[in-house]
């Protein structure tokens, strides 16, 4: 993958510690950015539903984060996608974007669906740079406006 030289991406358990850790810098990221806490309709992510997680490294460091969340047969949502500020791009996203395509695939995943929103112009840059379109909001994100939703078909 071009731009993704020495970043290493594998499956790793939701409760693994760096795993929490950059899911905790990404709510300080995203509080700060929206100004408060409540910028997440729906049910957080859990252990108890997201079926696969992975963690992305470079140089040993654990710099890069994102999951799967089962929707339907055959649909996943991308949860809790984040990179460390200082990773940024240096294609650690990319690479943790392609394992989890990678993953929904080998679980007969054909379609990827996520949620982002207004105040994070660079994440929705990248999706759409990554070949995902805007759809209208679904789920918990109907109506919601600090929801912009996104989809591709595998």
């Amino acid at each position: 993958m071009p731009g993704t030289a020495g970043v290493v991406v594998s499956v790793t358990p939701w409760d693994d510690a760096d795993a929490a850790r950059l899911r905790a810098a990404q709510r300080v990221e995203l509080d700060e950015r929206y100004g408060t806490d409540d910028h997440e309709p729906g049910t957080p992510p859990s252990a108890a539903d997201i079926d696969v997680f992975v963690l992305a490294h470079v140089d040993g460091i654990a710099v890069g984060c994102g999951g799967l969340r089962l929707l339907e047969v055959g649909a996943a949502e991308i949860k809790r996608m984040y990179v460390e500020p200082f990773s940024r791009g240096s294609g650690v996203a990319t690479a943790v974007l392609r394992k989890l395509e990678s993953l929904a695939r080998d679980r007969s995943i054909s379609r990827l669906l996520l949620e982002t929103g207004p105040a994070q112009p660079d994440a929705i840059r990248f999706y759409e740079r990554e070949g995902y379109t805007s759809i209208p909001n679904f789920g918990p994100y109907v109506g919601g406006e600090l929801s912009v939703c996104f989809a591709r078909d595998l």
